[in-house]
């Protein structure tokens, strides 16, 4: 069945810009410390890092046949990830024999105690092309887009999913959830996950609790890299419009999936391949054709803008874009209402 959803007072949104991200993992560690850190959400990680190219988390989540909606805008079932293959589960480590071996000529290194197969990260760096001449890999953080058109939400039989109408962001009732995972089958995203101890579906909250306060998400606000802007669609001063409608530069994640995702990325430029002498080439390393795989056929337009205005720049031009990007006061990446009070340090 199709579903309508109406439309929001406001939206808020998120803009990344994977040129500048580290790949520390600062945001994950300060999302997961702040919501999941129950038993049951031990694989659960609300914001992950992902090396691409790469299998991303769960594993294999950039297929195209995961999940998503049909042509006729009907939400369609997808995968559960498998716990074993899919997330990974925890490993167990043999902390009591390294330290037993303190002090002994031979000294155990701390390893995991299973075989492991598989687990967030665990292609960390690996990348793809071949050494030197093509060699390539970049970051990219991913969070629960609150989609415009939540497949999660018209997956549920028991209408447990809403969207927020003061703010667009979109949650689980976990009273009414009875943890079908239908919703975790739909994302296609696999954003939403299932918590094995309460048996119910578990989801980013955008930080709320925050946002109602008027500072910033954990994972943005934490961010080393300043590579996270936070702000509402309909604000023309803010740094989402800025960066999402009018240099039209930060684009959807998998735009093909019909779900109006709010969490938008500025597009990874590329250093040059090298030819058989080790010479630069005009070929990007990271080719347009995988990046269209993520983000669509905007990416190139988004690029040739990123390209243009860094030129500029580098020419002793200035760049309203690049000044903006750069976030010389990281205050300015968070606007989320000009009636609350300024996040500060």
């Amino acid at each position: 069945m199709k579903y309508e959803t109406p439309a929001p007072d406001r939206q808020i949104a998120m803009v990344l810009d994977l040129n500048k991200c580290l790949g520390c993992h600062t945001c994950t560690v300060a999302c997961k410390k702040m919501w999941n850190t129950d038993a049951g959400t031990d694989y659960a990680y609300w914001n992950n890092v992902e090396t691409m190219p790469g299998k991303g988390f769960p594993a294999n989540v950039h297929d195209p046949a995961t999940a998503g909606r049909d042509l006729d805008g009907t939400t369609k079932r997808g995968q559960i990830p498998d716990l074993d293959t899919g997330y990974g589960r925890a490993w167990t480590f043999n902390h009591k024999d390294v330290l037993a071996s303190t002090g002994a000529p031979v000294k155990e290194w701390l390893r995991p105690r299973e075989e492991v197969k598989w687990g967030p990260n665990f292609d960390e760096d690996h990348g793809a092309g071949e050494y030197p001449r093509e060699n390539h890999y970049f970051y990219l953080p991913r969070l629960c887009n609150h989609c415009t058109h939540p497949a999660c939400r018209d997956a549920c039989p028991r209408g447990a999913i809403h969207k927020r109408q003061q703010d667009g962001i979109v949650l689980v009732d976990q009273d009414t959830c009875h943890g079908y995972r239908f919703c975790v089958e739909a994302c296609p995203y696999k954003k939403v996950y299932y918590d094995h101890v309460r048996q119910v579906s578990s989801k980013c909250i955008f930080c709320l609790p925050r946002i109602e306060e008027g500072v910033a998400p954990a994972c943005a606000r934490q961010c080393p890299g300043r590579l996270r802007f936070v702000g509402y669609r309909d604000d023309p001063e803010g740094p989402i419009h800025k960066l999402v409608d009018r240099w039209k530069v930060a684009i959807p994640l998998h735009p093909e999936y019909g779900l109006g995702p709010n969490v938008f990325y500025v597009p990874p430029m590329s250093p040059p391949r090298l030819d058989a002498d080790g010479r630069p080439t005009e070929e990007p390393r990271i080719p347009l054709a995988f990046l269209e795989s993520l983000f669509g056929k905007a990416v190139g337009p988004a690029l040739e803008v990123l390209l243009a205005e860094r030129a500029k720049t580098r020419n002793g031009g200035s760049s309203e874009l690049m000044d903006l990007l750069i976030a010389y006061d990281w205050n300015q990446n968070f606007k989320l209402d000009a009636h609350q009070r300024e996040v500060l340090s």
